[in-house]
């Protein structure tokens, strides 16, 4: 199994972290001790699952917008986006459980326009106020279709690492890679308002494969 690149150090703390309880509690413990080290074990385990890195088929795409993480779809609807449109949009956001894949990609293929790291409050990540007050990042495309697109990396109440790699100027490939957020977070992109949305609320999407849109050519 490939592990993603943010792992290491988490990788490496949960490591000693377990052969030092695991040492403890067999010198202390002895045959007991396996009542610590197994449920241990298990929370290692989840540890190098939640870091995978999955081998997907990514295709090259136009007008579709593609779901840029894996989790369930747990908002559609029309609001402000005051940040960089400055004007209605659609959004549509996905919530990632501390299961999912956490791997960030690009929505839409086209051109890196803005960028934008927020510190903020760690509210739960399928609060609506997370899109506004949580820590995150926004990023914009300006997308082959010459729509800009805006979607935004929020900070949920157990993650408290946000990466992105992008910077203004690099060109986007729809379902690739552009950065990761560590444990539970979510996802809003935020589409002009001709656009065709075909995921629906309680959808579970898959990073980079999925299409949940589709945008007028």
């Amino acid at each position: 199994m490939k592990l993603h690149k943010e792992s290491k150090g988490t990788i490496t703390v949960a490591s000693i972290f377990f052969i030092l309880v695991a040492a403890v509690s067999i010198y202390s413990l002895e045959m007991l001790s396996l009542l610590i080290i197994i449920p241990l074990l298990v929370i290692y385990g989840l540890v190098f699952w939640f870091f995978r890195v999955p081998n997907r088929d990514i295709k090259d795409h136009v007008e579709n917008v593609i779901a840029p993480v894996d989790g369930k779809v747990v908002m559609i609807k029309e609001v402000d986006e005051t940040e960089f449109l400055k004007e209605k949009a659609i959004q549509v956001s996905i919530f990632m459980s501390p299961l999912n894949v956490h791997i960030c990609r690009y929505p839409v293929s086209g051109n890196v326009i803005y960028k934008k790291y927020h510190p903020g409050k760690y509210l739960v990540a399928w609060h609506e106020k997370s899109s506004t007050e949580n820590e995150r990042t926004t990023v914009a495309v300006e997308s082959l279709t010459k729509h800009k697109v805006v979607f935004r990396q929020i900070a949920g109440y157990v993650a408290r690492r946000i990466v992105f790699y992008c910077n203004e100027g690099d060109n986007a490939k729809a379902g690739h890679e552009f950065g990761f957020i560590k444990f539970g977070s979510r996802m809003d992109i935020f589409l002009p308002l001709d656009t065709e949305i075909i995921c629906k609320i309680g959808d579970k999407t898959k990073g980079g494969i999925d299409v949940i849109a589709k945008m007028k050519d």
